[in-house]
């Protein structure tokens, strides 16, 4: 048991990688050492990298020593000199002395090896490999003075690879990776990056920018939660910061879109360190080392909602590789591209021109080389002739989630690089990217239009509006009053793109005037399935219904406008209060397609009790009773009806001042009040259908099927019911209210009279009021109470501006 308890713990260290930037001086180590300590991990995994451009010196070292270049020996006295003064101005001079021992025991090796003039591949690995060998050791050291264990552990023993490029043998590495975690349970092991060893223990090097393909290797064999990369920015901007300026840094990457990046070049991010970040579980952090508050990119694997370029990125130098293909173009370009894949060498872009029997392929300068030396070497057998590379390329990419197939992003990309000595533009084939070749330009203002154009410009919204009555009428005046300060406030571009009312529709993608839709509207005639191909080439990049009917045929449509990924946002309440199995398809289909359901008008107008409900859910309480007056007609027939005049009276004066319905049954019938109750009980989180709702309807059934007219004639046989009632609530010393409620441990709800107390905060409101009382874990003996007008076209209108300023914001 206690052996697997070690196991278990084990495989709960996280990684942090720190490259050579992060560890360039003695500072930078001390800063490090912090963040490390910050972190509070006993046990962690961190990975080095060799120290600022050590690994560039060793193999200027080695390059001068194979010429026979006299300047080798001075390039080693400045490695051992610049060695000794990092070790000497990190640490104490008692603890620098075993590490300086054996930095001279290293260079000894170095010359040793140095002096054998048959130098091979492997004697280069080895020489190459002290830059992390230093980097560990001295890290190890400084966390251990300063009361964090730590050990220096070299990665050949425990990595082993083979093969060229090399491929790690993963179930012999992480068994000899899980004995050693288990020799240091409570220690920080810092390893070294960038290194391996083969099965005869010859060092093996795992590339340029090996030390981040360490880092995610290491924590895929030692099953880490996550892994942290440390370098010098804080994580992936939307272009290079450098260059421009506007640029911001992207919280959040998909990991698809992370791999494509790493694929064109970036610096960033490597293709080989994301390969053990798809094959395991482990979560992918990009920080700053230099400034670990400011912020970081968090490598997910789910995509972004919205399709589109979040990225522009480029390569200054890149190399065309160029070959004629005679015979058999397409299956001998798909064969080289397998072939040229499988050596990791896939290319960054490229042509296929098979008119002219030429396959061109860009890499940058560095990949170019070695890609150039194997397809020459593969000539003979590869079925192509004329091999050239010709220089003087840059290359330029949107990076994002469908980007190729957004043709206002695509139309910009074209016309920007038209203007320039373009050679080619490639549209990924996953839809992942859109690349460009370019003759070698300065690339600075190409890369500012393309950033200004993609991600400065306003997000342009559709708005489509159902319903011209009352409370659309006045949404519209006050859409036409703020509209300005929300583009402005919001960055977005808002159009008038379509109206619908009984009669028909008018649609205009440049967008329709209010003052005509108030005054001079005059609708086509639109059959309803029709109008929804009408909507799907809008060519805005979100569309926002807003639906101010009580029509149950549109809410229907709701699933469909869904599909078209149409945000919606309603004051309709009969979607919301709709039978439990269309509410919750409407529901699946919403997380599905990420579209968006405001509906805060539908209860309350103005009043935030849809929005209080959700706070009170976020901050952790448990909602146990919802009650209240939820009509504003019934409030103020209730707050007036005293006995001294009949209560058929006060219905007519109500309607009279337009305070109900057409038909005031739709008030006293206590639907509209039902559908409150439902829509504010699965805010809470309840599965509430409507037929659980326990209704008391104010119309008798002899009056329930009249038409208007004959129902006002015997409007007065509602009097005598009513007299009852109120009697009995006086003589029980309260007063008559309409009340719903519900209560969650029950799962109880019904709406009709009560006699409630005199002293009640249902007893005393003002006339047309409505009030909501919410009852929850701490809010139990004094109920959360929300009262002020509950209707009224004003305070619609203005919830459900709210509500598309709250889903602009979230766009």
């Amino acid at each position: 048991m206690a052996q697997q308890q070690k196991d278990t713990d084990s495989h709960r260290r996280p990684v942090h990688k720190f490259g050579g930037s992060s560890l360039a001086d003695a500072a930078c180590f001390h800063r490090v050492a912090d963040i490390i300590n910050s972190q509070g991990q006993a046990d962690a995994l961190i990975v080095v990298s060799a120290s600022g451009k050590t690994t560039n010196r060793l193999i200027e070292l080695l390059n001068l020593f194979v010429s026979g270049d006299n300047a080798a020996a001075t390039t080693l006295e400045g490695l051992y000199s610049f060695q000794c003064s990092l070790i000497e101005n990190t640490l104490s001079e008692a603890e620098a002395a075993p590490l300086l021992a054996a930095l001279d025991e290293d260079i000894k090796t170095i010359a040793t090896v140095l002096e054998n003039h048959r130098m091979d591949d492997y004697q280069r690995s080895l020489i190459q490999s002290f830059g992390e060998q230093w980097s560990s050791r001295l890290l190890a050291c400084l966390l251990s003075s300063r009361g964090l264990p730590a050990v220096s552990l070299d990665a050949r023993r425990f990595l082993r690879v083979s093969g060229s490029p090399v491929q790690v043998d993963e179930e012999y590495s992480r068994r000899q990776l899980q004995d050693i975690l288990d020799e240091h349970p409570d220690r920080i092991l810092v390893v070294t990056g960038f290194i391996a060893a083969d099965a005869e223990g010859r060092t093996r090097l795992l590339g340029r920018n090996g030390s981040d393909f360490s880092a995610t290797l290491l924590a895929s064999l030692a099953g880490s939660p996550h892994t942290t990369i440390w370098s010098d920015v804080p994580g992936v901007f939307s272009a290079d910061p450098r260059r421009v300026k506007e640029a911001s840094l992207l919280p959040r990457l998909s990991l698809p879109e992370a791999a494509e990046l790493a694929r064109l070049g970036s610096p960033i991010l490597h293709s080989r360190t994301l390969g053990p970040v798809t094959a395991s579980q482990q979560q992918l952090m990009l920080r700053c080392s230099y400034h670990p508050d400011d912020g970081h990119t968090r490598i997910v694997r789910q995509h972004q909602r919205e399709l589109g370029a979040r990225i522009v990125t480029s390569v200054d130098d890149a190399v065309l590789v160029e070959m004629t293909i005679p015979d058999r173009y397409q299956d001998t370009v798909n064969a080289l591209t397998e072939w040229l894949t499988r050596r990791e060498l896939a290319p960054l872009a490229c042509k296929r021109r098979p008119e002219h029997k030429l396959w061109q392929i860009a890499y940058t300068r560095e990949q170019a080389e070695q890609a150039f030396s194997l397809l020459r070497d593969h000539q003979p057998a590869g079925s192509f002739e004329g091999l050239q590379q010709r220089e003087g390329f840059s290359l330029v990419a949107l990076v994002g989630r469908g980007v190729t197939a957004q043709a206002e992003q695509c139309l910009h990309f074209y016309h920007a690089l038209n203007e320039q000595p373009l050679e080619f533009i490639q549209p990924a084939r996953n839809g992942l990217s859109l690349v460009g070749v370019v003759r070698k330009i300065v690339l600075e203002p190409l890369l500012l239009r393309l950033h200004q154009s993609l991600f400065s410009r306003p997000k342009r919204v559709g708005i489509i509006l159902f319903g011209r009555g009352n409370i659309g009428q006045a949404w519209l005046k006050l859409y036409q009053q703020e509209k300005a300060r929300l583009e402005q406030t919001l960055n977005v571009q808002l159009t008038l793109y379509g109206v619908f009312d009984s009669k028909g529709a008018m649609l205009a993608s440049q967008g329709l005037e209010v003052e005509k839709v108030l005054n001079d509207f005059q609708p086509a005639s639109m059959v309803w399935p029709d109008w929804l191909e009408n909507l799907e080439e809008h060519g805005f990049d979100q569309l926002v219904a807003l639906d101010f009917t009580a029509s149950d045929t549109l809410v229907q449509y709701y699933p469909d406008l869904v599909e078209q990924h149409i945000h919606l946002i309603a004051a309709n309440k009969l979607a919301g209060a709709a039978e439990q199995g269309f509410y919750l398809r409407l529901k699946q289909s919403l997380a599905e397609h990420r579209v968006q359901f405001l509906s805060n008008a539908t209860v309350g107008a103005g009043l935030p009790v849809q929005s209080s409900l959700r706070q009170l859910l976020q901050s952790g309480e448990q909602i146990r009773a919802i009650s209240g007056i939820f009509s504003g007609t019934l409030s103020w027939l209730f707050q007036h009806y005293d006995g001294k005049q009949p209560f058929s009276e006060l219905v007519l004066q109500a309607w009279q001042q337009g305070l109900t319905e057409p038909d005031p049954r739709q008030d006293l019938n206590g639907q509209d009040v039902q559908r409150k109750l439902v829509i504010l009980a699965r805010e809470a989180g309840f599965d509430l259908d409507p037929e659980q709702v326990k209704v008391c309807d104010l119309v008798p059934e002899s009056l329930a099927s009249l038409e208007k007219d004959a129902f006002f004639d015997r409007l007065a046989e509602l009097d005598q019911p009513l007299a009852d009632a109120l009697a009995r609530a006086k003589k029980e010393g309260g007063v008559l209210r309409h009340v719903a409620r519900f209560d969650a441990a029950s799962g109880a709800a019904s709406v009709g009279l009560e006699v409630v107390p005199a002293g009640h905060a249902f007893a005393h409101l003002r006339p047309g009021d409505n009030v909501y009382a919410i009852e929850t874990r701490h809010y139990r003996q004094n109920p959360l109470v929300i009262q002020g007008p509950g209707a009224g076209r004003e305070v619609t209108a203005g919830a459900m501006q709210a509500d598309l300023w709250n889903l602009l914001v979230s766009l």
